[in-house]
């Protein structure tokens, strides 16, 4: 049974949550104060630290609730294609898509740096495999020969291929897709790795 006292805690941890996430989507990952975070969560600065161990810590939970919806809008993505280009065109566009609709949250999961000597928690790495899980069972589709460790590297190399993509688009690269044609970019990278992907199949 959760105590009072326990029930307490998690209710802190969880407005603190929202706050940081709030001042995330506001002020971006390098602008979040602490004393900001628990001003909004109507706390005191030092409660901060009875409901997390640092600001850190925070973030990365703030980011685990980012993942997890991310991966709720991939996985839905997903379930309603067969085809595997088909399934592998349409995450590329929802991808695009929560980029862009969030883009300060979804820059934070990639930004988000510990201090030196620091490394993050099992639990959280875990969670990034929503970013390439859903392009597994496609790929394997396409490329049935492929070992499991090796489908697992292949659809990393695929999404990291997108993602730079993305990631140069949102943050005004020289070199990046103005964001109005960012999806369509995407979807002629996409088409290109799926034929690449096709071709490798029969030559391998």
């Amino acid at each position: 049974m959760t105590t009072k006292r326990e029930a307490n805690r998690a209710d802190l941890r969880n407005r603190l949550i929202d706050a940081a996430e709030s001042q995330i989507k506001k002020h971006g990952l390098k602008g979040l104060k602490a004393r900001d975070v628990t001003t909004e969560a109507g706390c005191a600065l030092g409660a901060l630290y009875n409901a997390v161990e640092d600001l850190d810590q925070l973030v990365m939970l703030v980011n685990s609730r980012t993942l997890a919806s991310l991966g709720d809008v991939l996985q839905e993505t997903a379930s309603a294609l067969t085809e595997p280009s088909d399934i592998m065109q349409a995450l590329g566009k929802a991808y695009v898509e929560f980029a862009l609709n969030n883009p300060k949250v979804w820059s934070a999961i990639f930004f988000h740096r510990l201090p030196e000597g620091a490394e993050a928690p099992d639990w959280h790495k875990q969670e990034h495999a929503i970013l390439i899980d859903q392009l597994i069972e496609p790929l394997s589709e396409m490329r049935p020969d492929l070992s499991p460790q090796m489908l697992r590297l292949r659809a990393g190399t695929l999404f990291s291929a997108v993602h730079g993509v993305v990631q140069l688009s949102l943050h005004g690269r020289f070199v990046g897709a103005p964001a109005e044609i960012l999806a369509a970019e995407v979807k002629a990278l996409i088409d290109a790795m799926s034929r690449g992907i096709h071709l490798a199949n029969v030559s391998e």
